[in-house]
């Protein structure tokens, strides 16, 4: 059992739901970035998503992308992150998810991807942007180094390719709360829980629930229905906002804690 299978097996023992953060790698520097992956796990996340900057995130709304533009604009490559993932692996024992678009890793490499990802620390990756109908040689090199292919499933996405995905995933599915960019949203699309129920007949792994995900409360709705809330864009807002304050990393773990116990919301 892969590690991220061990942390929903631990998670659904304790009868609570998980609670997935994403970080860009590179916002605001890289080297901040490894601090905050240690106060994440301190924080009480039980997975962490590190994304990959790239020039052409069409998945992610205007917060995100701006995280990425401002990483690429500190030179941060998939290389640096992998390297982040792995000096962070050192300090903590929570599962890391890379979360990347295509590209980059094709150019990185297939199996020199997969490889250097083990060695990392790295326990998943999740390709927005690649198809089921193409990723059969992907999954098969990640499954060869004992990573969990991650895989996206919408509102819009068919029962038909949802087997498809089923077939190939590992780890968790994540389910996008809605058809669109990520973002934080002020109420939950109620397409993210009869998504879960299309899921459930299909795979038995585990499903979180990300995109539009920003409060505790939201948090707890999610928990209701599916197995973890993913939290990005709100997470990375606070990132941008608290640029050039030196407590940004202790305010992010606050703030963290906020969302997973909200009685915490009054110290920050």
């Amino acid at each position: 059992m892969s590690r991220i299978r061990e942390t929903f097996a631990s998670l659904k023992r304790g009868g609570r739901g998980g609670f997935i953060p994403f970080i860009t790698a590179g916002d605001p520097d890289i080297a901040t970035t490894e601090l905050l992956l240690i106060e994440l796990a301190a924080a009480g996340a039980d997975i962490i998503e590190l994304g990959v900057p790239f020039s052409d995130p069409v998945a992610d709304g205007e917060v995100i992308q701006r995280a990425s533009e401002r990483a690429l604009r500190n030179g941060v490559t998939l290389r640096d992150a992998l390297a982040c993932a792995a000096r962070a692996k050192q300090r903590i024992d929570v599962p890391i998810v890379l979360f990347s678009y295509f590209n980059p890793l094709l150019k990185f490499g297939e199996q020199k991807l997969a490889k250097e990802a083990k060695q990392a620390g790295v326990d998943g990756v999740l390709v927005t942007d690649l198809i089921p109908e193409e990723a059969q040689s992907w999954t098969e090199t990640l499954v060869q180094f004992d990573l969990d292919p991650i895989f996206l499933v919408a509102p819009t996405t068919s029962d038909e390719r949802l087997t498809r995905i089923a077939q190939q995933a590992s780890g968790f599915i994540y389910a996008v709360s809605r058809a669109g960019v990520t973002g934080a949203r002020d109420e939950m699309s109620r397409d993210a829980e009869a998504l879960v129920k299309r899921v459930r007949p299909v795979s038995a792994l585990p499903v979180a629930v990300g995109f539009g995900i920003s409060t505790a409360e939201q948090v707890r709705e999610v928990w209701r229905f599916a197995d973890a809330a993913v939290i990005g864009s709100a997470i990375v807002r606070e990132i941008e906002t608290l640029s050039g304050n030196a407590n940004l990393v202790s305010q992010i773990g606050r703030f963290t804690r906020s969302l997973i116990a909200p009685d915490f919301a009054g110290e920050l």
